[in-house]
């Protein structure tokens, strides 16, 4: 480890910019940062870059969009020169490429490693905002970026009796950088999201019996994983450029999928069998929700494509009561996150490998020899909990966030997310936030949003440099017009329809709140475009003048 990512190292005080986080974001951050001529840092709590490809290290463990477009577009030579061995990125080889560019772009000088901050306060006489590590540290600047992540606040449920179990248990988001071998034992996957399916197939390979915990069936699509085509590489490296201009004209941020132009109602259905058995064939999710213009919006449209992946489910799983199990039935499909699969499906087919219905026969508690549901008792070796993440606001919340008003996001966020555009708050001077809840972050190609973000934050303090302007933060009545925009938007879809961690609903007492834009990346950052346009407009820009100076704040 280098010396200047070591626990013990202390940036100099002389900061502008204060990054949380050293993933995707943070280190774009520091790039553009430091492309402004600003002097930033960033402080990672892993022992490593990464983010969320840091800690997702569990078996299968995969992204869901293309390797191709899951990339940083900042630099035309680094997506030239960069080689992904697959259609879709393993989390090994997306790791590699973060620490390439970390390496490339020499931003590890300005990270401090195992470090997690646990307070920042705002003090408008200074005009700086101070972050307190858990080691007691405290660093100041004037402004601050929280590049926290999505999905980086791991949910272990409140099961009883964990403590009591006498083999081991693991989480999916917080899995042994050794990894773990599964040869010969029994062993229980709680949660069938993502993580779940993603791992349920790998370990089906090693342990003597799989039992799998489901709660909620989820619609789960093939990705048709392949070695990358070379010559698919060649054409899109070719047309890079266009091609990463064209993703913000779309919903989801990902160019290539011609926008559908019919209504799923208005297509035969012999039209509709033959359009989703085609994009079933050619795999991914996006591709799926492209067939038509309304299978988001209508429930009849979505119902034909619901139904068209339950009959996929029959015809691969054997036994008629598992294949039912497996269908889900309870949200219309692409509500939830749609997941991509290898042989998932598959797996269920194997003698070793047995379906539970925690829905009908709920999970009691943990024992010392394994997990007990109201019906039966499952004597396991391990238990495997892929139970996901306190999603969007978890991070956040996570830090004791505070302004010299007496606001706190904590109370700010008690009824749910309230931001503008997802990138500021108001009461909150100074402070951004990378694909905050209320912006399309996980709702897109996420590094397309996290450059978007990125770039807004950029551009908005180098206006500020120039015209003079020290303060930012969002307009109390821009902020409430834009939640009450956001919840409109998602109420004209069916998404709120699904109890999904969009919703916070895998988290007890969590508010029920819609959180992601839904509005498209197209329309997103056309609105963010237009309010750069008319001078930041809903942003309260000022130079206070009772600013003390920074040099008297530390004592001269």
């Amino acid at each position: 480890m280098n010396a200047n990512n070591s626990a013990t190292t202390r940036p100099a005080s002389d900061l502008d910019v204060i990054v949380v986080g050293g993933g995707l974001g943070g280190l774009y951050t520091l790039y553009q940062m430091r492309r402004l001529g600003l002097k930033a840092h960033a402080f990672e709590a892993g022992s490593g870059l990464g983010g969320t490809w840091f800690w997702n290290r569990y078996p299968g463990c995969r992204c869901d969009i293309e390797s191709l477009e899951y990339s940083y577009s900042f630099s035309p030579e680094l997506e030239q020169d960069w080689h992904w061995p697959d259609r879709y990125g393993t989390q090994p080889q997306i790791l590699e490429y973060i620490e390439h560019v970390a390496d490339r772009f020499d931003l590890r000088k300005d990270v401090t490693l195992n470090t997690r901050v646990s307070a920042a306060r705002f003090d408008s006489p200074s005009n700086l905002w101070t972050i307190t590590t858990e080691r007691g540290d405290e660093i100041s600047a004037p402004y601050l970026v929280m590049a926290t992540g999505n999905l980086s606040t791991p949910r272990v449920p409140g099961i009883s009796g964990l403590s009591s179990f006498k083999g081991d248990w693991y989480h999916t988001g917080m899995w042994p950088h050794e990894g773990v071998d599964f040869t010969g034992l029994r062993v229980g996957v709680v949660g069938t999201g993502s993580s779940g399916v993603q791992s349920i197939p790998f370990i089906a390979q090693q342990a003597k019996h799989l039992y799998v915990f489901q709660r909620t069936a989820n619609f789960v699509l093939p990705a048709r994983n392949a070695p990358m085509d070379p010559e698919r590489e060649r054409t899109h490296k070719a047309a890079y450029r266009e091609s990463r201009k064209a993703a913000y004209s779309t919903p989801f941020g990902i160019a290539g999928h011609p926008p559908p132009t019919q209504s799923a109602l208005d297509a035969t259905p012999e039209e509709r069998e033959a359009a989703y058995a085609a994009k079933w064939a050619a795999g991914g999710s996006i591709s799926y929700l492209y067939t038509y213009t309304d299978l988001l919006t209508n429930e009849k449209a979505n119902d034909t494509a619901a139904d068209f992946a339950r009959a996929r489910i029959r015809e691969t799983v054997k036994d008629p009561r598992t294949a039912e199990l497996l269908c889900p039935n309870d949200h219309p499909i692409g509500t939830k996150r749609l997941i991509l699969d290898t042989n998932y499906y598959e797996v269920f087919n194997q003698d070793h490998v047995t379906l539970v219905d925690v829905r009908n026969a709920p999970i009691e508690s943990i024992t010392p020899s394994g997990l007990r549901t109201t019906e039966a008792e499952y004597e396991l070796d391990a238990i495997v909990f892929a139970t996901g993440f306190d999603a969007m606001t978890g991070a956040l919340r996570e830090i004791d966030i505070r302004a010299d008003t007496g606001t706190d996001i904590r109370s700010k966020w008690a009824d749910g997310p309230h931001t503008y555009l997802g990138l500021m708050m108001a009461g909150f001077p100074n402070l951004f936030m990378v694909t905050g809840p209320q912006s399309p972050g996980v709702k897109s190609q996420m590094i397309l949003s996290i450059e978007q973000h990125v770039n807004f934050i950029t551009g908005c303090l180098e206006h500020m440099q120039r015209k003079g302007f020290t303060r930012i933060e969002a307009g109390q009545q821009a902020e409430d017009d834009w939640v009450r925009y956001n919840d409109e938007v998602a109420n004209s879809t069916l998404y709120p329809r699904a109890n999904s961690w969009y919703m916070g609903a895998n988290i007890p007492g969590k508010p029920r709140i819609f959180m992601p834009y839904v509005g498209g990346v197209h329309t997103y950052n056309d609105l963010c475009n237009d309010i750069i346009a008319k001078g930041y407009e809903g942003f309260i820009l000022s130079c206070p003048a009772e600013v003390v100076p920074r040099a008297e704040v530390a004592g001269g």
